[in-house]
């Protein structure tokens, strides 16, 4: 084929070249404005190092992948089908899927914190359901009006790159942008390389944050959401870390609850055998199996009393009663002197008693468990809980945890559902039967999916065992998961707001 400049395919294919690099300006501008959304979704850079990283990696990773997919999309399409009018109008529609893509990965990323992925797509489809059946009419308008809108100025700058194109073409504006952008490429890749060699979180943490960039590992999500001790993982990676607690903060006013006369007791005892010893001389017990519990025994009664991962667990919050207890004096402690929590006098709706002996115990109403029998050895553990007749908690081949109980507890048997979704972390175990969790002990992060459950170490360390047969699983991390979970367990953190 001859293709001399005065060949008319080379001419017309030469003209398409040119317009389309001046479409693709075009594009990267709008594809800077709104990728602007991840910047936001996360917490922000604490350096300046960190600052200028993220704006050279948001200006040349917004910019390459607008580029690329010029290249690999309406490039060829101009050399196989040179027709300029409609290689205009293929090219303003590819570029509105992409755009609109792109603007369905940011709504996703701002709401969940990973990207549109296969392995999370239950978890998208649930986010657009709700989104949808919550205002429908008001959805589908502001879908349809941003797909309208940039439809329109993909036109617009198809159009007007093709009429202006001998004007553009002298401008001197393309050359510079170029060659900022390519600096900013080089600079952004050389900047990461040094922080990830020298352990620099605040570049680091940045990963994955803007689509298909660097994939997310167990430190960079753990350092984004400041679970990462960066001063004793650089020492000495100890695994025996203490990690970041949060701060408590309930996000509304405490919902008011009536609570049903009918008193509820917990009992507590310190091993196995003697809950054996008690539930032996009963018979109006229900099995309640797979219930998950921490090795530290004053994490698991955190969780039990106050219905939240350990991860709030500070002297100022054992200090006071927990925030479902508060309004309405709802929780009596008996026997909790030596334990770091104090008791409370006369009997309440929910009764917690940490036993010492079989004598002197309720005998109806009430729910019994024990605590670790290692004593701190093991991280979680797999115990059984014992249910009197009289209280509906139905039991499920799922994993439970100590604060599912107590959040149960305060759902059903005192009928305040609100008051448990307002101040605790967990679930009805009579009507949610989620087979995934979130806890946290002795700084380490603690999810479990199904069987699978995860320790995450504040060093970046992980590792994944079956939870009913303890055997360890050799697996990739299930990132958007751990996102979730984090997400999850900072609920009543102040940074859980806005990411």
């Amino acid at each position: 084929m001859n293709l001399t400049p005065d060949n008319q395919f080379s001419s017309k294919a030469s003209q398409l070249l040119s317009w389309g690099h001046w479409f693709t300006f075009a594009n990267i501008g709008l594809v800077l404005l709104i990728s602007t959304i991840y910047l936001f979704a996360d917490s922000q850079p604490s350096t300046p190092l960190g600052w200028f990283y993220m704006l050279i990696t948001w200006v040349s990773h917004t910019s390459f992948i607008t580029f690329c997919a010029f290249v690999l999309t309406i490039f060829p399409l101009s050399l196989v089908f040179p027709y300029p009018r409609h290689i205009r109008g293929m090219a303003a529609a590819i570029a509105t899927i992409g755009v609109s893509t792109l603007c369905l990965d940011a709504f996703v990323y701002y709401s969940l914190g990973y990207h549109i992925n296969i392995q999370s797509l239950p978890e998208i489809i649930s986010l657009l359901w709700s989104t949808l059946t919550s205002s429908p009419a008001i959805t589908t308008v502001i879908a349809g009006s941003i797909i309208i809108i940039i439809l329109g100025l993909e036109l617009i700058a198809s159009n007007h790159a093709w009429r202006h194109l001998d004007r553009l073409k002298n401008l001197k504006f393309a050359r510079y942008a170029t060659s900022v952008l390519v600096t900013c490429f080089a600079l952004s890749h050389s900047i990461h390389i040094w922080a990830d060699a020298n352990n620099y979180f605040d570049i680091t943490k940045q990963d994955n944050v803007l689509p298909l960039s660097y994939p997310t590992t167990a430190k960079t999500l753990l350092a984004r959401h400041d679970l990462l001790d960066i001063e004793k993982y650089q020492q000495a990676r100890s695994v025996q870390l203490e990690g970041s607690k949060g701060e408590f903060v309930l996000k509304s006013s405490l919902p008011n609850c009536e609570a049903e006369t009918q008193i509820v007791n917990i009992v507590v005892f310190e091993n196995s055998e003697q809950l054996n010893a008690f539930v032996t001389e009963r018979s109006n017990f229900s099995v309640l199996d797979n219930v998950l519990q921490p090795g530290n025994r004053q994490d698991a009664l955190f969780n039990l009393i106050y219905g939240l991962p350990a991860y709030y667990n500070s002297e100022k919050l054992r200090g006071s009663l927990p925030a479902w207890s508060q309004k309405n004096a709802l929780l009596g402690l008996s026997g909790f002197a030596d334990s770091g929590f104090k008791d409370t006098d006369g009997e309440h709706p929910v009764n917690i008693i940490l036993a010492d002996k079989l004598e002197g115990l309720p005998t109806e109403n009430l729910i019994a468990l024990s605590l670790a029998d290692d004593n701190g050895k093991e991280l979680i553990t797999t115990s059984q809980a014992y249910v009197s007749d009289s209280i509906q908690i139905k039991n499920s081949d799922s994993f439970k945890q100590l604060n599912d109980i107590v959040y149960s507890l305060i759902s059903e048997q005192l009928n305040c559902p609100t008051l448990a979704e307002a101040t605790m972390l967990g679930r009805n175990l009579n009507q949610d039967f989620r087979q995934e969790g979130v806890n946290y002990s002795n700084g380490v992060l603690i999810t479990f999916k199904k069987d699978r459950i995860t320790l995450v170490n504040p060093d970046g360390s992980y590792k994944q065992m079956s939870g009913s047969e303890g055997f360890l699983l050799e697996q990739s991390l299930d990132i958007p998961f751990l996102i979730h979970s984090i997400k999850e367990l900072q609920k009543f953190t102040h940074s859980s707001g806005g990411n």
